[in-house]
């Protein structure tokens, strides 16, 4: 799935990001693009828990 999240500024971000996300699935693949402001992410994981950790480590999506 690929997630829009405007609130996306720098690398740190995108690093937040993806732990957060990995804290719902360990095994999820996440790859954040910073000039896009997109995270794409391979998951078994529903994309209302996705949105759910990216919301909830302070960004919007």
């Amino acid at each position: 799935m690929i997630i829009k999240v405007p609130s996306i500024a720098c690398e740190v971000c995108g690093e937040t990001i993806t732990k957060a996300i990995k804290n719902v699935d360990a095994q999820a693949e996440v790859t954040v693009n910073v000039a896009d402001k997109t995270v794409s992410v391979v998951t078994g994981a529903v994309e209302s828990e996705i949105k759910n950790a990216i919301i909830n480590c302070g960004h919007t999506c």
